[in-house]
């Protein structure tokens, strides 16, 4: 029995393991607590796999011109699926990723390498705190902040607020965006409320995921875009054309009806996500 590369990360007390795709050749996924969190193709970094990330990308690849250089800042590393999606479709990218677990980054970094030669910073420590300490040359720089921040299955409420968002957006230029996978099951009070406070926060606001997850039917992840300046119109037939399909972008007068009078989320209020059914997302352990 093969033994998978692993380790239990000393700030949570989680064992993360990479495991081999068995049907796509030179690709892994990165799973923490049970959980997959990542999935990775080193020989084709270009193809994402997990739905909510295949959206993140078709948000990415609207951004500026085809194959432009981005700056972008990824809060939570995972094993860095997003950051490599760009640095092979928009190479000369500037991008940082904050990750609080510095064992997850160096068994990531050990079996799955960055691209050589690609501009990936990693800064180590809480993705709140480092956010108020980034250079001050980074602020109004921003083109993408991709929030994708997990503790096991579950979002730390002390990143959903309205004060953090304040934070995050402040570091975008006038026309960038913030992207945040909101993990949410039936009802979707904490979607909703998410969107409510990314509205307040942005005043631009559209939400992405599989259809009957916005109907609140089932447990899974919704894509959540901001941005200060309104979102192009035209991007909204293309991010539903790039699928996963069944799929709906929510924005304007319908996401307003669809927060349904949701409160916003503040640092006093904020709770971490609900989490998932262990027979949804988690896998056993298969050394």
């Amino acid at each position: 029995m093969t033994e998978h590369p692993s380790a239990i990360l000393k700030l949570s007390g989680y064992r993360a393991v990479i495991e081999p795709d068995r049907w796509v050749p030179g690709s892994f996924t990165l799973i923490v607590d049970g959980t997959p969190q990542s999935h990775v193709n080193l020989e084709d970094p270009s193809q994402l796999f997990f739905e909510y990330i295949q959206r993140i990308g078709h948000v990415v690849d609207q951004l500026r011109m085809p194959g432009e250089p981005l700056t972008a800042l990824h809060l939570g590393a995972g094993a860095f699926t997003l950051p490599r999606y760009i640095e092979a479709t928009r190479p000369g990218s500037r991008q940082q990723v904050v990750e609080i677990e510095t064992d997850l980054v160096d068994l990531v970094r050990a079996h799955l390498p960055l691209p050589r030669n690609a501009s990936i910073r990693v800064r180590h420590g809480d993705a709140r705190e480092v956010l108020g300490k980034l250079p001050g040359g980074l602020r109004g720089e921003i083109d993408l902040l991709v929030v994708d921040v997990f503790s096991g299955a579950r979002t730390p409420a002390h990143v959903t607020s309205l004060e953090f968002y304040r934070e995050a957006v402040a570091l975008l230029k006038p026309d960038g965006v913030v992207v945040a996978n909101v993990a949410d099951g039936p009802g979707l009070a904490f979607a909703r409320g998410q969107a409510a406070t990314m509205l307040a926060a942005t005043g631009h606001v559209a939400a992405l995921a599989e259809t009957q997850i916005l109907k609140g039917r089932r447990f899974g992840n919704v894509v959540m875009v901001g941005s200060r300046e309104p979102l192009p119109m035209d991007w909204m037939p293309r991010l539903l054309a790039g699928g996963p399909h069944p799929s709906k972008v929510v924005e304007g007068a319908e996401l307003r009806n669809w927060i349904a009078g949701a409160s916003i989320v503040t640092d006093d209020t904020a709770v971490q996500s609900p989490p998932p059914a262990k027979n949804i997302f988690q896998v056993g352990n298969r050394d």
